[in-house]
């Protein structure tokens, strides 16, 4: 509880309680090989073998009535929700994470991640449901190819947590999910099989810091970082490109006010 366990994430869950955990927020791979331009890649992101196992363990693990956020690849959406339905899933909302600027372009610019809201028996709706769009903030993809700000989190866990829930990431990569739920006061779980990324998110838990983003209410704006200016003539460094690998361009410092202490509490 509250820690990161470097391993497989199947055999991982296998060890779990059945309705051992309150909610799961998590960003799998999303099966396209992909690879950033200074040649980082992801873990089983080459085969779905993994795909179906782990959702399967996921259901099994997540309580009943309770709620799955998942991270997906676009041009993969029928392959996820095949594993996800055959689990015993039913989507109950998509969410949009709009970014300022353009990961990649093709025959689009892809200015947005996805994930959907995945539901286990028949959850009752929270008393102040979140916004399907959520701002993006940049990270730079400092900590990992696939980074998540830990801010896009605060509104989940807001909704459909509690202080005191157990929050599970199977593929927890630099601990974006953990550190929000931590941030929050939720007990959280997280996996990770990459022994770097595992040491990550491990440095990133063991840090008493709040991370930006987090203990704010989701009815206030988020706090979000410089954005990179991108050419409408940028060329992706792949043919499909759905990861945000921008390269990193340092923020210009700026002075802000204390927000306001939020009244409930204190995250790929």
């Amino acid at each position: 509880m509250n820690s990161i366990t470097r391993g497989d994430c199947v055999e991982v869950m296998k060890a779990m309680p059945a309705g051992s955990v309150d909610f799961v927020a998590t960003d799998p791979p999303y099966l396209v090989r992909y690879c950033d331009r200074s040649g980082r890649t992801v873990k089983n992101d080459d085969n779905d073998a993994w795909l179906d196992p782990a959702f399967a363990q996921i259901h099994r693990v997540l309580k009943n009535n309770s709620f799955c956020v998942s991270f997906y690849a676009w041009n993969k959406a029928d392959r996820f929700m095949e594993a996800w339905k055959k689990a015993g899933f039913h989507m109950a909302g998509h969410i949009v994470f709009t970014k300022k600027y353009s990961s990649s372009a093709r025959f689009m610019q892809y200015q947005h991640e996805q994930a959907y809201l995945l539901a286990k028996g028949n959850p009752e709706a929270p008393a102040n449901p979140p916004p399907d769009v959520i701002p993006w903030s940049y990270t730079g993809n400092k900590l990992h190819p696939t980074q998540k700000p830990v801010g896009i989190f605060a509104p989940l866990l807001e909704a459909f947590t509690k202080p005191g829930d157990i929050v599970l990431d199977p593929f927890a990569g630099s601990g974006s999910t953990l550190v929000a739920a931590r941030d929050m006061g939720r007990r959280f779980v997280g996996i990770e099989l990459d022994e770097t990324h595992h040491r990550t998110a491990s440095t990133r838990l063991a840090s008493k810091f709040t991370q930006p983003g987090i203990g704010q209410s989701r009815f206030r704006q988020p706090i979000i970082v410089q954005q990179p200016v991108v050419s409408k003539f940028h060329t992706p460094d792949t043919a499909v490109d759905v990861h945000d690998h921008v390269p990193f361009v340092a923020p210009v410092a700026q002075i802000r006010k204390p927000l306001a202490v939020n009244a409930r509490g204190p995250g790929f």
